[in-house]
């Protein structure tokens, strides 16, 4: 699976940047007081922060102890 770690991996890296911008966004909308938006997008950074949590499991797994 070596091919498939490092693709995932390529994808871990995407999801790290499209929560730093989904969250500079979230932001933004919240400073201009449009907080409908604002909640949505904090809702949508929190479920992609979830994702790439879960990739980066997938990616480097926890060593196992003897």
């Amino acid at each position: 699976m070596p091919s498939a770690r490092a693709e995932l991996s390529s994808v871990v890296t995407a999801l790290d940047e499209l929560i730093r911008r989904v969250g500079a966004i979230a932001d933004e909308s919240a400073s201009a007081h449009d907080d409908d938006t604002a909640t949505e997008l904090f809702a949508v950074e929190r479920a992609l922060t979830g994702a790439r949590r879960r990739l980066g499991r997938v990616v480097t797994p926890p060593t196992r102890r003897a």
